[in-house]
């Protein structure tokens, strides 16, 4: 097993239950851990055998700049769930922090993992 990790990707958003947060888009920041066997990758050396980070990401940027949900929870699994779909993943961790959402904390955030089913 390998580990992709994308760390502090800073997007914007909607996202938060109050008037204000439905009306204008937010930082949050995405870290990733991507779980997958990259035994054909380091035999072949091609991107075909991997899992292919820049086109995920690409993937998790449009979901998340296009929602609007209100629950950090939520936005999570859903990037999960993109996650997933990725040929060769196994598992992956998301954790999503809201800077700011609180007066005294520098973030509030959500962990959440998932694993592929198994067929």
């Amino acid at each position: 097993m390998a580990t992709i990790q994308i760390t502090d990707l800073l997007l914007r958003t909607i996202i938060g239950t109050n008037d204000w947060e439905r009306d204008k888009p937010q930082d949050i920041v995405l870290n990733i851990s991507i779980e997958y066997d990259a035994r054909k990758a380091t035999r072949s050396d091609n991107i075909r055998h991997t899992v292919d980070y820049k086109s995920l990401t690409k993937k998790i940027i449009q979901l998340v700049e296009n929602s609007r949900f209100f629950l950090l929870e939520k936005l999570t699994d859903t990037v999960l769930d993109i996650i997933l779909k990725t040929d060769g993943v196994r598992a992956a961790t998301v954790r999503i922090d809201k800077p700011n959402a609180l007066r005294f904390a520098k973030s509030v955030s959500i962990t959440m993992t998932k694993q592929r089913k198994r067929k």
